[in-house]
């Protein structure tokens, strides 16, 4: 058996690219995400051993939005430090004029888990939580996240 490093990283396709640039551009960086790449048809930001690829759909999609319960991606979280780093994105979204799904709140996957969620000009869902501790790690608490996932 091995032990991962972390995630890599994820290629979003999206059908509004240069507004997804737009979204993402002013979000990544706010996250300490900085962009390491912009070429025609690749966006890309990297920090925090995370990073973020953004590509255009191809042309015969263009106009279509992401449905959150077809196969293949969810959504995409990122993990803050701090409560309080997840109220600063909240502003940020704000600012953006960005659509939040839910505004900060505690939510039931872990103890103390706090997040705020919204939707990138696509409609992919993103994420941003802090979990304090070790999480659902911590104690033998059970963790069935699917029924507030499917929403």
């Amino acid at each position: 058996m091995i032990e991962i490093n972390g995630m890599a990283h994820v290629i979003l396709t999206v059908s509004q690219y240069d507004e997804a640039k737009d979204f993402y551009g002013r979000l990544m960086p706010a996250l300490g995400l900085e962009c390491v790449y912009d070429g025609g048809d690749l966006c890309y930001f990297v920090g925090g051993r995370t990073a973020l690829g953004l590509q255009p759909c191809d042309p015969a999609y263009a106009g279509e939005r992401f449905i959150q319960g077809r196969v293949g991606l969810h959504h995409v979280c990122f993990r803050a430090r701090s409560r309080d780093d997840v109220d600063q994105v909240e502003a940020l979204l704000e600012d953006m004029n960005a659509h939040i799904v839910s505004p900060a709140k505690e939510g039931p996957w872990a103890p103390g888990y706090y997040y705020v969620l919204c939707e990138d000009p696509d409609g992919i869902r993103v994420e941003v939580n802090f979990v304090p501790g070790r999480g659902v790690l911590a104690e033998d608490e059970s963790f069935n996240p699917a029924d507030d996932w499917k929403k």
